[in-house]
């Protein structure tokens, strides 16, 4: 009796996990390119009363008997499915469509994060951050160097040759981004060129990712960062493979970038609602196994009354 106790003891905490877990997923209903999760469950460890004994040429074994000792956590998987696209119309706003995260930086300790949250800001210098400082990564200067990976940062950067001298004192009028992310910069002297391209990295196990808070995603190297096309096609400082590894967007297989609009959580309230259902259900079973056991175990106790 003190089995069947335990048993389901410990259904009620795996079930409260799992509780836990819905009540996230309802919780970040809004949050920009929030990914659901869900607890999996497996059998706990048995316990075998009588091992199971071998057939003979002469005779028939017997089999084994064994007794479940409840149920365990096995993990809690994330959902990366694409979510829905919302238009907002802020230059500083973009989205993913298909493959691919945005990489963004921390200037402090030099660690790269990954993102689906693509609601970005421009700081007092010019650099695309985070609301938490941290830099988008991309090709910083086109001009430059359009293999060198860095901090995106909207101002004018290097010129292209071909500029004419009156481009030298112009301003920028405007700094559109396209869906292969390059920063197409105009200039009010009629000047055009490419300033620079944010890119995006996959990853070839994606449940490796650790959700680090603020809809950043850490572990990227366990991961499996995608390495690049072409041996140094990207080089960064400092140097990082998860950065050297990452694609221009909308070619070879990575998702389209789209400026002013951003990808929403994509949490589905009916399901979540389900499973809560269900969830609570397993819960009071557990429950009711618990007081039919303590019943049993009463009327043991009274026996000898």
């Amino acid at each position: 009796m003190i089995r069947s106790l335990n048993t389901a003891s410990l259904g009620i905490r795996q079930f409260q996990s799992s509780l836990d877990v819905l009540a996230n997923n309802l919780a970040n209903l809004n949050t920009v390119g929030y990914k659901a999760s869900r607890a999996d469950f497996v059998e706990s460890l048995n316990s075998v009363l009588r091992a199971p004994t071998p057939d003979t040429a002469t005779g028939s074994g017997t089999s084994g008997v064994s007794v479940g000792n409840g149920v365990a956590t096995s993990t809690i998987r994330s959902n990366f499915s694409q979510g829905s696209v919302n238009q907002t119309g802020l230059a500083t706003d973009f989205s993913v469509t298909g493959n691919g995260y945005f990489l963004v930086r921390n200037t402090t300790s030099g660690e790269v994060f990954a993102t689906r949250s693509g609601n970005f800001r421009l700081d007092s210098t010019g650099y695309l951050v985070t609301d938490g400082g941290m830099r988008v990564q991309g090709v910083e200067d086109s001009q430059k160097d359009p293999n060198k990976i860095g901090d995106i940062r909207f101002d004018k950067g290097t010129l292209p040759s071909t500029a004419p001298t009156s481009a030298a004192a112009a301003s920028i009028t405007n700094i559109s981004v396209d869906g292969a992310g390059r920063l197409n910069t105009l200039l009010d002297d009629g000047t055009q060129y490419v300033r620079g391209q944010v890119v995006l990295q996959t990853f070839s196990n994606e449940q490796a990712m650790v959700r680090a808070g603020n809809n950043l995603f850490t572990n990227l190297g366990a991961a499996g960062a995608a390495t690049p096309a072409t041996t140094g096609a990207f080089t960064s400082t400092p140097n990082s493979a998860v950065l050297n590894g990452a694609r221009k967007a909308n070619q070879d297989g990575m998702g389209r970038i789209e400026q002013g609009a951003l990808e929403l959580s994509n949490v589905d309230v009916s399901r979540e609602f389900s499973n809560m259902i269900t969830t609570q259900r397993a819960f009071q079973a557990n429950a009711r196994m618990i007081t039919t056991s303590d019943s049993i175990i009463e009327e043991l106790v009274n026996l000898k009354r």
